[in-house]
């Protein structure tokens, strides 16, 4: 441990030197194209892998996470030096959650799963998603049919389903496309499906027949002819999982999510980024790759670095603009979630119901919209008196009116009356699903078209169309019992971004490692965490489909022992059997009880913790019933800096998985997810602990229905081997 806390003081020169080279793993492929990214990263940084090697095996395996201090004035200075933060300003806690971060290389560059000069950047998020599955992939497949050179789609798990189907059809999509305009396209997918073969090589490309297989589906190469397809399998034995999720494409665009493709009841996430980061990922990407790329991907000699800094929507982005330019006939420019009521979006329907940006012509005549300024914020949405009047009707009447307070401060930016009635009535833009698809040309059109959805259809109540969206594929028929939302609180899946200059980003990542052991502990991703708890003076919030990790509880007790309030939204009973087993941290009911009998009285009012209530529920449902469940993987220091990706607040993300995930500076996106978070479930007025006992009970004093207890029992093992069968399965939670 000495040694940890020692490397974690300061940023080697090593480390400042390796950020400030302009030699990456992909700018090697770029001059050498049949290199592998595995040799370009060993020409680039085998050599300071060695002491990384010897540390570990003499190494204490169960060492805690090192504890970063105080970073001083001349430290932060040299982390600012180590990003290409463009035109940005990294503010000082983003600099000190990176600093922190940066000290993990400090050994070896391996942890970090990107080339060093590419871990710190910058660029704009046009929108991000915070839904089910299939709004997710409904997003990946628009993206998809609109790219013109590559695809590059990584996930956990992929199995054939209706969501898997979103994308497969995409593809052929695509195909259809780059033969109307005589191009080829190149696709890679990546996957962790657990094979015997990977004991031998944990990467290794999937044959025609197992991608086009009852499994996966996949289309055959005779269905796609302008588009050359690879499909790898990637599993580091035994505990390595690769349990990213993300996609790249065209090297201008990369998507970020929570979910795997698979069908499932999760409430999930995605953030969809542009600029300078996407090359982080793309590079990312690559070295996830491993092997040489056949055929290489197009987009080598193309970095998104050069197309440009301003301010989005771009001109060259993949739908976050209309082709061919941001400016209509005339002039104005529209922006997604900024309306400008006087300029119809685009769309790939010959029918036009789009009231998300302004009037809207169809067949029959123009229906009329209003043109006055809408209000937002606080205004639209009532203020924070009527946010805060929600929780009094929680069963449990244990109103936590500081939670009410963090939550308020979220804004939303698209008007009230959009979010009420995206469409005329009489003219609804038909849902874009698997069997009946309906692909729009920009971002504008996919918010109105999923917005439109989710509204109700006739003989509907709006908590009615939030139930069907919630039941998607998995659970049809069932019912619900919120009562109705008021006004501003209505279900926004999609949340487009105001048009933004760029802003600082970094990908803090962990590489996979398979022994059965927690050597595993110092990465970018682990320390991001603790630092953001560790440097936080206000708040954190934690949202998690499980919170179990060792390092994160003793930083969650410190943080609110010296005051920051610390918001955790957990998932009941998520993957309960799986965390059972030895050496995985327990259950989250567990977790929760015992955090909270180890705070001071003072810090006890100070945690405010949470199990998931979906939108359309009053209470929180155990995971196993896979009915709501939540599976978001997010962190939000001082409404500031936000952390999002793959990783858990669990023992196998902490000490075992392949995580990605994008730290990013900016107060105003932290706003936007804040009042999403808000208005897409109903944790924060049904599902709150009672901060004396660190239960959940309702109003009649009973736990939550078919939940495990604090207290599993002396053979809890048992039912953690069940569990892990069915995580390498993909049929638990994971």
């Amino acid at each position: 441990m000495a040694e940890h806390q020692n490397t974690l003081g300061r940023i080697s020169d090593r480390v400042v030197k390796l950020c400030t080279s302009t030699e990456t793993v992909s700018s090697l492929l770029a001059r050498e194209p049949g290199l592998a990214p595995a040799d370009a990263w060993e020409r680039l940084y085998g050599q300071h892998a060695l002491k990384a090697a010897a540390r570990d095996d003499a190494e204490d395996e169960d060492a805690a996470t090192p504890e970063p201090g105080p970073v001083e004035a001349d430290a932060l200075q040299t982390a600012a030096s180590c990003g290409k933060w463009g035109p940005t300003q990294p503010s000082e806690l983003f600099l000190q959650i990176y600093h922190d971060a940066l000290c993990t290389l400090n050994d070896s560059p391996v942890p970090a799963m990107v080339s060093l000069p590419l871990m710190g950047s910058c660029g704009v998020m046009p929108l991000t998603i915070i839904s089910v599955v299939p709004d997710i992939v409904r997003h990946m497949s628009n993206v998809i049919v609109r790219a013109e050179r590559e695809v590059f789609l990584a996930t956990n798990y992929w199995q054939d389903s209706v969501a898997s189907k979103f994308l497969t059809d995409a593809i052929r999509e695509l195909d259809r496309r780059a033969g109307e305009r005589g191009s080829r396209v190149v696709v890679k997918v990546l996957y962790d499906r657990g094979s015997p073969k990977q004991l031998i090589e944990p990467h290794y490309i999937v044959s025609e027949k197992a991608f086009t297989g009852k499994n996966v589906k996949l289309p055959q190469p005779c269905e796609i002819q302008n588009i050359d397809m690879e499909v790898m399998n990637y599993h580091t034995p035994l505990l390595g999982t690769f349990h990213s999720k993300y996609m790249v494409v065209d090297r201008k665009i990369a998507l970020l999510q929570s979910n795997n493709i698979q069908d499932n009841d999760n409430l999930e996430m995605l953030v969809h980024l542009e600029g300078p980061i996407v090359d982080s990922l793309y590079d990312m990407a690559l070295i996830s790759w491993h092997k040489k790329l056949d055929p290489p991907l197009p987009s080598a000699n193309s970095p998104a670095a050069q197309g440009g800094l301003g301010s989005w929507p771009s001109e060259e982005s993949n739908g976050s603009a209309v082709k061919g330019g941001s400016r209509h006939e005339n002039g104005r420019v529209r922006e997604p979630g900024v309306v400008d009521p006087s300029v119809p979006a685009a769309s790939s329907d010959t029918t036009r119901a789009d009231t998300l940006t302004g009037p809207s012509t169809t067949e029959g005549g123009t229906h009329p919209h209003p043109t006055q300024p809408q209000p937002t914020g606080a205004e639209a949405t009532g203020g924070d008196e009527q946010k805060s009047s929600l929780r009094s009707q929680a069963p449990n009447g244990a109103a936590d009116k500081q939670a009410e307070t963090y939550l308020a401060k979220g804004e939303q930016s698209i008007p009230q009356n959009q979010m009420q009635e995206p469409t005329p009535p009489d003219s609804p833009l038909p849902e874009h699903d698997s069997e009946d698809p309906h692909y729009d040309v920009d971002i504008a059109g996919e918010v109105a078209r999923v917005q439109t959805a989710v509204s109700p259809k006739p003989h509907e109540t709006r908590m009615q169309a939030v139930t069907r969206l919630l039941n998607h594929t998995v659970n049809k028929g069932f019912e619900g019992d919120a009562p109705k939302s008021p006004p501003g609180e209505e279900m926004t899946p999609y949340i487009a971004h105001p048009a933004h200059e760029p802003f600082p980003m970094a990908l803090v990542n962990r590489a996979p490692y398979g022994p059965p052991t927690h050597k595993s502990v110092s990465n970018p991703q682990n320390a991001a965490w603790i630092s953001g708890l560790r440097h936080a003076k206000k708040s954190v919030f934690i949202q998690s489909p499980t919170l179990n990790a060792e390092p994160v509880l003793p930083a969650i007790r410190e943080a609110c022992e010296r005051g920051v309030d610390v918001y955790c939204y957990i998932c009941l009973g998520y993957n309960d059997a799986g965390e059972l087993l030895p050496k995985q941290g327990g259950h989250n009911e567990m977790v929760a009880h015992k955090l909270y009998e180890s705070l001071s009285a003072a810090a006890r009012q100070r945690l405010h913790y949470f199990w998931y209530v979906a939108k359309d529920m009053t209470r929180p449902l155990v995971q196993e019933h896979k009915k709501r469940s939540c599976h978001i993987k997010l962190m939000i220091v001082d409404e500031r800096v936000g952390i999002q990706g793959n990783g858990n607040q669990d023992t196998q993300s902490w000490f075992h998985s392949q995580e990605i995930n994008v730290m990013l500076d900016s107060a105003a996106v932290c706003r936007a997810w804040t009042d999403a978070l808000r208005r897409n479930q109903n944790t924060h007025i049904y599902g709150a602990l009672d901060q004396e006992q660190g239960l959940w009970l309702d109003g009649d004093g009973n736990e939550a229905e078919g939940v495990i207890g604090v207290d599993p029992g002396r053979f809890s093992w048992a039912r953690g081997v069940v569990g892990a069968i069915k995580r390498v399965q993909g049929t638990g939670g994971f």
